[in-house]
Parts: C-alpha cells; sequence; structure tokens
C-alpha cells in the first residue's frame, strides 16, 4: 500500500488539490500550500530531497519575478482598466450603436462589435463583461430585446479578450509551453474573429427570422447630419482604433515585442483619457490600485502554480501521466479529444488562469509526441493545440455552475434579470464556440496561415 502511494503521489496531487480547490480558499494558496506539503510527504518517504525546495525559489525568480515577457501583463491590464475607467469604452459603444442602429438586431451586434474591440485593449474579462453590463444590458431590456439573447450576448461577446490578442491567457501559455508569445498572438487572430463572426451571423439570422426578439433602435439615435456622424467618429471611434491598431499590428508586423506593445498601449490609453479631458489624479489613483490587485492575484497563482508543478514533475508526474497515455492506445486523434474534454470538464467548475496553470505543466510533454502527419506539421503542433486550448477555455467563463462571466453579469444587472434567463441565454453561444473550436481542428490554417505568412 505504501509503495502505492509513493508510486502515484503525483495523482494524489492532483485529488488533494482538486478538493481544496472547492473549499474556498485562495487559488495560489491551495496551489503553493500543496506543492508544498506533498514535498514534505515526499521527503517523509525518500523521494523528495529537501534541497529542491531552493530550487523552486530560483524558478519563482528566474521565470516570474525575472521574466521580460511577463511584464507585458501589468500594462495590458493597465491599459483595459484605464479605458474602462475614462470613459473611453463607453464612448466607442455609443459610437457602434450610432453606426448599426438600421440593421437588424444592431444593439447586439453593436455589442459583439465592442466585445471585439474590448478584447484588443485588454484580457480582462471580468472588467469588460460588467462595462457592458452596467452599460448595455439596461438600454436593450428598454428597446424590448429578448433577455436570453441580451445577456448571452453580452456574456460571450465580454469574454473574446481571452483569445483575442493581446490577450493575457496567450502571454502565459506562451511562458508555460516555451513559445512565441507574438507567434501566439497572430496565431489567434484568424481563430478570434472567426468567434465573432459566428456571432455575429447568429444574432443577424436570428434577428431576420424572428425580428420581435430585437425591435430596431428609433430612427432619432442616428447622426442626424454627415458632419454629426464625422464628429462622433472623430471623437469616440477612430483614436480607440488606432491605438488597437498601433498596438496589435507592430506585434503582428515584427515592429515590437508584445512587452514593447503593452508599454506602447499603456501610455496611448493615458493620452486618450487626457485627450477626452478625463484624465485626472484620482482616476489615475483608482486606475493603478485596480492594476496592482488584478497584478497581484495573478503573480500570487502563478507563484503557487509554480511550486505545484515542480513538485509535480519531481515526483515523477510527467512519466506517470505519458505512461498512462501511451497506454491506453488511443492515437495522436484520441488523446487530443481527451486532452480537450478534460478541458471543457473543467471549465464548469474553474476559471481559466486555474486551468492553465494546472494543465500545461501536465499535457506539455504529452502534445509534444503527438504526430498529425498531413494535418498539421511538426513544428506547429504545439501552437495549434495552444490555440485549440485558448478557444476551448472560453468556455469556462459561460458554463455553469461557475460560469464566472455569468455571476459578474448577475451581480450589476438590473433586478428582474434572472439567473435562469443568464443561464439559457448562453447556451447558443457556448455551442457556437465549440463549433469554432471544431472548425479550427478540422481546418488547422485557420490558427497556422497568417503565422506562417509572416514568418515566410
Amino acid at each position: 500500500m505504501i509503495d502505492f502511494f509513493i508510486d502515484y503521489m503525483p495523482l494524489f496531487m492532483f485529488a488533494a488539490l482538486g478538493f481544496l480547490l472547492f473549499t474556498g480558499y485562495p487559488v495560489g494558496a491551495i496551489l503553493g500550500g500543496v506543492g508544498l506539503g506533498f514535498g514534505f510527504i515526499g521527503i517523509a518517504f525518500g523521494v523528495f530531497a529537501e534541497i529542491e525546495f531552493f530550487n523552486i525559489v530560483s524558478r519563482i525568480w528566474g521565470g516570474i519575478a525575472d521574466n521580460q515577457v511577463l511584464i507585458a501583463i501589468p500594462m495590458f491590464i493597465f491599459m483595459g482598466t484605464m479605458f474602462e475607467k475614462s470613459g473611453v469604452a463607453r464612448d466607442l459603444l455609443h459610437c457602434l450603436q450610432v453606426l448599426l442602429y438600421r440593421v437588424p438586431g444592431g444593439l447586439a451586434l453593436s455589442v459583439t462589435a465592442m466585445g471585439v474591440i474590448m478584447a484588443a485593449m485588454t484580457g480582462i474579462i471580468g472588467a469588460s463583461v460588467v462595462m457592458m453590463t452596467i452599460m448595455a444590458l439596461p438600454v436593450m431590456l428598454e428597446r424590448k430585446y429578448n433577455t436570453p439573447l441580451a445577456t448571452g450576448t453580452i456574456a460571450a461577446s465580454g469574454t473574446l479578450g481571452v483569445l483575442i490578442p493581446p490577450s493575457i491567457m496567450l502571454v502565459i501559455m506562451g511562458e508555460l509551453l516555451g513559445r512565441s508569445v507574438g507567434n501566439l498572438f497572430v496565431a489567434a487572430f484568424f481563430p478570434g474573429l472567426l468567434l465573432a463572426g459566428l456571432y455575429l451571423i447568429y444574432i443577424t439570422t436570428l434577428c431576420s427570422l424572428r425580428p420581435k426578439l430585437a425591435p430596431p433602435l428609433p430612427r432619432e439615435l442616428g447622426p442626424s447630419s454627415n458632419r454629426e456622424l464625422i464628429g462622433l467618429l472623430l471623437r469616440g471611434f477612430l483614436p480607440a482604433i488606432f491605438l488597437i491598431f498601433m498596438v496589435l499590428g507592430s506585434i503582428i508586423l515584427g515592429w515590437a515585442t508584445p512587452t514593447e506593445a503593452a508599454g506602447m498601449g499603456a501610455l496611448g490609453a493615458i493620452l486618450l483619457a487626457a485627450l477626452n479631458r478625463r484624465l485626472t489624479f484620482s482616476l489615475m489613483r483608482e486606475v493603478v490600485e485596480r492594476s496592482m490587485l488584478t497584478n497581484a492575484m495573478i503573480f500570487f497563482i502563478f507563484i503557487g502554480a509554480t511550486a505545484f508543478s515542480y513538485t509535480f514533475r519531481s515526483l515523477g508526474g510527467d512519466d506517470i501521466v505519458i505512461g498512462l497515455v501511451d497506454s491506453a492506445g488511443l492515437g495522436s486523434w484520441g488523446i487530443l479529444f481527451i486532452l480537450m474534454a478534460i478541458v471543457f470538464f473543467l471549465g464548469f467548475f474553474f476559471d481559466w488562469i486555474e486551468i492553465t496553470l494546472i494543465v500545461i505543466p501536465v499535457f506539455a510533454p504529452i502534445v509534444e509526441l503527438l504526430d498529425f502527419s498531413g494535418h498539421v506539421s511538426k513544428l506547429d503542433v504545439v501552437y495549434w493545440f495552444a490555440i485549440l486550448l485558448a478557444v476551448n477555455l472560453q468556455t469556462s467563463f459561460l458554463t455553469p455552475p461557475f460560469g464566472f462571466a455569468l455571476f459578474y453579469m448577475k451581480g450589476v444587472a438590473p433586478p428582474e434579470v434572472k439567473i435562469q434567463q443568464i443561464y439559457v441565454g448562453i447556451i447558443p453561444f457556448v455551442l457556437l464556440q465549440l463549433t469554432g473550436l471544431a472548425l479550427i481542428m478540422a481546418f488547422p490554417e485557420i490558427a497556422m496561415w497568417l503565422p506562417r505568412q509572416l514568418l515566410n
């Protein structure tokens, strides 16, 4: 019995982690506590050395504190928070509503377009969902929009930031997989637009067939003259779009690294707030405090995950997982479907950052061994898998019982909006996300064509 426990100690680590995550304690503390706890257990059984605890400290410093790539995360968070707090995002949504007021489901389409733009501004899903719920949901309900359609549109569009660059999740994935973050950004560009396109097609088709679900906006909402329209575009639309183009374009075209582009985006967000005469000391203080709290949470989880993954590997976790996969005899496609199914299932209970930091260190050695000859080249497999994983993880924000975007929305939605209506509203969008996942799996060029063109 003792020999069995020693041989399969990494699996008991996962069991302990799964149990403790439901206790409500901070995720970073649980990850680090389980890693250190099983390190001491390993010492007791003679399979872990005390000196290895120093290796954890050096990995935390070299892999996190001294990591130049991860510097992009605080700056992207600052950029998105500044957009939200300074009102630039609110102006953008109003401009999109005006431009699309004649289209069937125009308000829902403008929310979706705003989701794409917000995704390109920031990867902070909570901020995007809360902001769009506060700004758009009361207006949609006032215009007699179907409540499930309105809530589903906002929740799905607000979560696009987890995939569309500059995505914080892709920065973390690139670091964990040992791959270029810039290449991941480029590979995620078309898949992100694919999901947004599926949302737009669904909304347009549904609202054309059933106009009562999304009554048209009043004509007086539109600009009274071309001069008014041009002024609206110059003030509320073009400056933010230009900044997004500079941030993403500089990365995609190879002019700047993600870290440099993040710094440019943070500075640009400050300049836009000043241009709109909203940059005050109190605003800057609020943005800095919010950014610091978000960064502290993310990097605390980083530290805990580093301790967990090091102990897991030191106890032979990689060998156990690879051995289990080899003994299953599923082949590369079978293993891929199993990995995707595991991530989708975990999304019902955990947040993307928890799933990413837990499963990637375990899945990475497996993915390196997969062979999809004739479908995806060996050099592209890891990038393709990362994009599939990112699309899959977007569903974790929407799937009950612990879909975080749903709780964000319910927390700020009008009282008459019930959680049951929110659950019903997200079902079509989760199915659309799974459709997008299937398309990228069947046609890898959706993700890999653009990186290949730019690299060549």
